[in-house]
């Protein structure tokens, strides 16, 4: 149980609340570039450290293990140590995981560097979020700026790939990783002066329960991005898939019956908080596993790195737009209406490309089709997030929030490995696109599902 604020930081100082959403926007805003900027960067990462198509995806889905697999450790942490000290030092622990990505002399001191930098994006993840719901008390307000908050976060994916491109033909691909130190130093300075505080509640933790995430996401890390490499049934791969399955098993009868469990049974009483869940993994699904194949399929056809980044500036920036239109939208319907439709427009803009993308089609059409696409999963992001923290309110709002994360980076994991498989097995990008665009038009048409038949109208916990 999260205590309240303390009187003294609440409210936020009427001054200051656009700084307040900007300082806790500020991790993942760095999170997101370096995500978005590294997707342009892979093929010189390739050439640099000869790294092949499997360790690729490791580099990408390297930083989103360690982040999915610790968030709920990073809600709990911030229930414990006051989610403003655990903001500040999962910033420092991703500066440190930059610093080692830059310096990385071999593909695997890469991937370790990324695990590194994802624990410290699952510590400011659910904090970031935490604190920006005990900073606003007014629940108009809140949905609001949570909004404006995914809008930040939005623009910050969609300036990510021109960003990336920039750095890596002006200075390489390090330099990637090199200007997430300063935006960083930046967030824990003004975390410090403006953020808001909160009392610490020094609830148990579960250390074995996290330990049992991190084994189980690794294994299906491994099934996922070497099945295509080792084969399906060499035994590896089949070990890992039964250690994987078993050790998945225990966890959520660990969760069902043990004194501690990691997302607090309470939320689960209401559908539309585990429904919301399964909407965030299906979006990260097909939004990571998309960038990561059109990333690789644009720099295929010829384009370096800045081309590949200012031909996904369109694409991306539709994500931006459409969050900040969500907030205008869900302040006269509720959160429902924009998830719902924006996931229909989004089912059918994927399944409109699912016959017609091909090695030759071209970037208009492939832009047109993809920014649709995008601008209504753009709408629909906002009110799965205010869906989820509605349904937890403040009680429940750091670990909500771990879990919501938790769910869609598991998603993006699950996304990007599942891309890769499709490199792997198919024989071309005439079969590549639309074995990839039938994935993402399966995700979609799942969320779409989900938000019919659960979410209604979020009541609390």
């Amino acid at each position: 149980m999260t205590s309240p604020v303390l009187p003294a930081a609440a409210p936020v100082r009427e001054f200051a609340p656009l700084l307040v959403l900007t300082t806790l926007a500020i991790g993942f805003v760095m999170a997101m570039i370096d995500v978005t900027a590294v997707n342009t960067a892979l093929s010189d990462i390739a050439a640099s450290l000869d790294v092949p198509l499997a360790g690729l995806v490791w580099v990408v889905d390297g930083y989103t293990l360690t982040f999915a697999a610790l968030l709920m450790a990073g809600g709990a942490l911030a229930d414990r140590f006051g989610p403003k000290n655990v903001y500040q030092g999962g910033l420092a622990v991703f500066i440190l995981g930059s610093v080692l990505c830059a310096l990385a002399p071999s593909g695997a001191a890469l991937v370790a560097a990324r695990l590194l930098q994802g624990a410290g994006a699952a510590l400011f993840m659910p904090s970031s979020l935490s604190l920006l719901t005990h900073a606003y008390d007014d629940a108009a307000t809140r949905t609001r700026m949570l909004a404006t908050w995914s809008a930040i976060v939005g623009c910050s994916s969609a300036a990510g790939p021109l960003v990336g491109g920039l750095l890596v033909n002006e200075f390489g691909w390090r330099s990637v990783f090199w200007v997430n130190v300063p935006i960083g130093l930046a967030g824990i300075a003004l975390t410090h002066l403006v953020a808001p505080a909160t009392r610490a509640n020094r609830r148990a933790l579960s250390l074995w329960t996290h330990a049992l995430g991190v084994a189980m996401l690794a294994g299906l890390s491994f099934v996922l991005i070497e099945g295509p490499v080792l084969g399906w049934t060499s035994s590896p791969v089949l070990a890992a898939a039964l250690a994987t399955l078993a050790v998945g098993t225990w966890l959520v009868r660990r969760e069902r019956t043990g004194g501690h469990p990691l997302i607090p049974r309470a939320l689960f009483a209401t559908p539309a908080f585990a429904a919301a869940n399964g909407v965030g993994f299906m979006i990260n699904f097909a939004v990571f596993g998309q960038l990561f194949l059109l990333s690789l399929f644009l720099q295929e056809r010829g384009a370096d790195a800045l081309e590949t980044g200012m031909r996904l500036i369109p694409m991306m920036a539709a994500f931006a737009v459409g969050n900040l239109m969500s907030g205008r939208i869900s302040a006269r319907t509720g959160p429902r209406v924009p998830m719902l439709y924006g996931l229909l427009v989004g089912l059918v803009a994927a399944l409109f490309m699912l016959p017609t993308m091909g090695p030759h089609t071209p970037y208009w059409l492939l832009v047109a089709a993809t920014t649709v696409m995008n601008l209504a999963i753009g709408i629909a992001i906002p009110g799965m997030t205010a869906t989820v923290m509605l349904v937890a309110g403040r009680e429940y709002a750091n670990s909500a929030a771990a879990a919501l994360n938790a769910n869609r980076q598991v998603g993006a994991l699950v996304g990007v490995a599942a891309m890769g498989a499709v490199l792997h097995m198919a024989p071309g990008w005439a079969v590549r696109l639309p074995w990839a665009f039938g994935l993402i038009a399966a995700a979609y048409a799942t969320a779409c599902y989900l938000v019919y038949r659960f979410i209604r109208t979020g009541k609390p916990a």
